[in-house]
């Protein structure tokens, strides 16, 4: 097998042109696939960090579009929803109730609109938030619905562009009622699961309860699952749960996003596996070119043929001989597009500020495909060469 490899090697190197274009189907193919695949793993990856991996074991419940229904019941998020939640669904730790303010908050002559979340003690630091300056709330804060504020980045830097904004007061305006806060933090410039830092601000919840709606149902509940495995088991439980308490579809929305990764994952991967499955085509059609050059390429040594089965060679060994040299050639070209596709992509990737992620799995299969494409499509020139007749072979006819 080793001189027919070298037998190939000598006949490409006599047929130059005819090889390069052999080998560029194979080329294009198996770097269309490694570059597919490894930019639907990029993809997926940088949806991962953006979400970042705080809140992974978190799951939301908002009010939803309830169906008509006259037996409905309607959901109030208040302390008997989250007593009755404990009690019924497991595998859940903490239940955090927020409610969103449409305020506007300023400091001298400077405005800005931001939205603003009241927020149960250690809500934040559960989602992962970190602070450039200053504290989180604490319990009393919100027991006795202290008047204090934390910013998010962007917001603290268009109130305090020198950047003094701890201790300083500010006004909120929400519901057309101004009341004034203590900035006691800024937020570090980051977005962590489905919450932002940039343009927002947070402020205790108690003080919602006593200043503008006192005991109040909850917009959004937040669920803490005992671990981020448990997260998206918990949105089929929670929504069954809300079902029985209404009877209506549709009655709560309960997402996580754990859950929402996971479905992204799985179309970016079915999507790679099509656009895959695509450039796979190219393979197929670049073998079709090498079983079209090597039938020329029997057909142009028929002589040489007929020399070596009247010296004895069999048909075995004559198939063998151009099956390794299609071989060859889709081996060289598998190298080649590796090559190719393995640089396209961390071009590409380098170009939109992804993470480079090229896969030794994805260039494995695309040269293994290659090399079969090769093997099948040199079989019918192989078996074509080893049927020659001796005699009609060296007359040339």
């Amino acid at each position: 097998m080793l001189e027919d490899f070298i037998n190939a090697m000598q006949n490409f190197k006599r047929n130059k042109l005819r090889t390069l274009l052999s080998l560029l189907g194979i080329i294009i193919g198996v770097a269309s696939v490694i570059v597919i695949m490894s930019m639907g793993k990029s993809s997926t990856q940088k949806i991962q960090e953006t979400f970042g991996t705080a809140g992974l074991d978190v799951v939301s419940i908002n009010t939803g579009f309830m169906r008509r229904n006259r037996d409905a019941v309607t959901i109030t998020f208040d302390e008997s929803f989250r007593e009755g939640l404990f009690g019924a669904v497991p595998d859940i730790q903490r239940v955090w109730y927020k409610n969103s303010l449409s305020a506007t908050v300023s400091y001298g002559e400077t405005s800005v609109n931001a939205s603003c979340t009241a927020v149960e003690t250690g809500y934040l630091e559960m989602y992962g938030m970190a602070l450039d300056t200053g504290s989180f709330f604490s319990v009393t804060d919100d027991v006795q619905g202290t008047q204090k504020i934390i910013l998010g980045s962007e917001v603290a830097s268009s109130l305090f562009p020198d950047g003094q904004a701890l201790g300083k007061h500010v006004l909120l305006l929400t519901s057309k009622v101004p009341f004034r806060f203590e900035v006691i933090g800024v937020l570090k410039e980051q977005s962590s699961g489905m919450e932002s830092s940039t343009s927002s601000m947070f402020v205790p919840r108690g003080f919602y309860a006593k200043k503008i709606s006192p005991n109040p149902a909850a917009s959004t509940v937040m669920v803490q699952a005992v671990s981020a495995s448990k997260a998206s088991a918990l949105v089929n439980v929670i929504s069954q749960y809300c079902l029985s308490l209404s009877g209506t579809e549709g009655s709560v929305n309960v997402t996580s996003m754990q859950s929402m990764i996971n479905q992204m994952r799985q179309a970016m991967g079915t999507l790679s596996f099509m656009l895959s499955a695509i450039a796979a085509i190219s393979l197929f059609v670049g073998g079709i070119g090498i079983m079209n050059i090597m039938i020329v390429t029997v057909t142009e040594r028929k002589q040489e043929i007929g020399i070596r089965k009247a010296l004895g060679a069999s048909p075995a060994v004559i198939g063998q001989q151009f099956l390794v040299e299609s071989a060859s050639i889709t081996v060289m070209g598998g190298l080649a597009g590796i090559a190719l596709g393995v640089g396209i992509s961390l071009a590409v990737e380098y170009v939109r500020s992804l993470t480079p992620v090229v896969s030794a799995s994805s260039c494995a299969i695309a040269f293994l495909f290659s090399v079969f494409v090769g093997i099948f499509f040199g079989l019918s020139p192989a078996f074509r060469a080893a049927k020659l007749d001796p005699v009609s072979a060296l007359s040339g006819e």
